[in-house]
């Protein structure tokens, strides 16, 4: 007796039809998501380089302003800042 392989049934041709469709989906979302995870890994390595320019500035920033302090003496001979400096007044008086 010989071995009489049957043709497939629709239901069988749908159903591996339908799992090749659902792998092929997961495939697609897996690369997706790792796309994604890279993207992300970007972000957080972003963000860790900007706290430290961020540091960098803010070091900057504090020794601009601890170098500015005069004692009071010193602070009445200096002349008005300049514009931008935060230390220049247009106008005092009002009339």
């Amino acid at each position: 007796m010989a071995y009489h392989e049957e043709e497939p049934t629709f239901f069988e041709r749908e159903r591996d039809r339908l799992s090749r469709e659902i792998t092929s989906g997961f495939e697609d979302l897996l690369s997706s998501t790792n796309v994604l995870n890279r993207k992300l890994e970007e972000v957080l390595g972003m963000t860790k380089e900007y706290h430290t320019i961020a540091a960098l500035w803010h070091s900057f920033h504090e020794l601009m302003r601890n170098s500015g302090q005069l004692n009071d003496e010193e602070a009445e001979q200096v002349a008005p800042g300049l514009p931008g400096t935060g230390g220049h007044v247009v106008s005092s008086s009002k009339q």
